[in-house]
C-alpha cells in the first residue's frame, strides 16, 4: 500500500513540474504530454488539428517565440531545440478535452491523474488567499497596538507568499570539463 502511494506521489511530483504559467494560466506544454501518453507530440497536434472545434483559444493556444525562449531558458536542456513548429499549450480544459481526442486507456489515465492535480493547485491557492485574506483582517484589527504583533503579521506574509511561488528549476544534463 506504501509503495502505491510513493508511486502516486512521484507522478504527481512529475506532472506538477511540467505545468508552466503562461499568460496568467496554469499550461502543459503538448512535448511533456505526449511523452506521458507514450505518444509522438506529432500524432499528438495531429488529433487535436483534427478535432480543433474541441479546442478554442482558452483550451489551447500556439506559444510565442519569445515564450519558447523562455521556456528553453527555464527548462536549460537541448530536447527542446530540435522542433519546427512552436509548441502549443494546454490549459486544464484542453487536457480534459484531450481525453475525448486520444482514445487509448494511457490517455485517460494521465488525464485523471494532471485532472486531480490541477485540482489540487487550485485548492492550495484558494487556501492560500483564505489564510492571506484572513491575516489581513487580523492585523487591522491589532493595528498600533504592539508593533511585535505588527511584525509577526510581515514574517507570516512574507512566508506564504514564498511559499506560493514556485520554486526554481535545476538545470539539468551534462557538464563540460576544461
Amino acid at each position: 500500500m506504501v509503495k502505491k502511494e510513493l508511486l502516486v506521489l512521484a507522478v504527481e511530483h512529475t506532472i506538477l513540474n511540467k505545468i508552466y504559467h503562461i499568460r496568467g494560466q496554469k499550461v502543459m506544454i503538448d512535448e511533456d504530454l505526449a511523452s506521458m501518453y507514450h505518444v509522438e507530440t506529432k500524432r499528438l497536434n495531429e488529433q487535436v488539428k483534427r478535432n480543433s472545434k474541441r479546442f478554442p483559444k482558452d483550451f489551447m493556444f500556439t506559444i510565442t517565440q519569445r515564450e519558447f525562449e523562455n521556456l528553453k531558458s527555464q527548462n536549460a536542456t537541448s530536447s527542446w531545440g530540435g522542433r519546427r513548429k512552436l509548441p502549443n499549450a494546454f490549459t486544464e480544459q484542453g487536457i480534459a478535452m484531450l481525453s475525448s481526442v486520444l482514445n487509448s486507456d494511457t490517455a485517460i489515465e494521465v488525464n485523471i491523474r494532471i485532472i486531480r492535480v490541477f485540482t489540487r493547485l487550485r485548492e492550495y491557492a484558494l487556501t492560500h488567499k483564505d489564510i492571506l485574506l484572513q491575516l489581513s483582517k487580523l492585523e487591522k484589527e491589532v493595528k498600533g497596538n504592539n508593533k511585535d504583533i505588527e511584525n509577526i503579521f510581515m514574517v507570516l506574509k512574507e512566508i506564504l507568499e514564498k511559499a506560493s511561488k514556485p520554486t526554481p528549476r535545476n538545470k539539468i544534463g551534462f557538464k563540460q570539463y576544461d
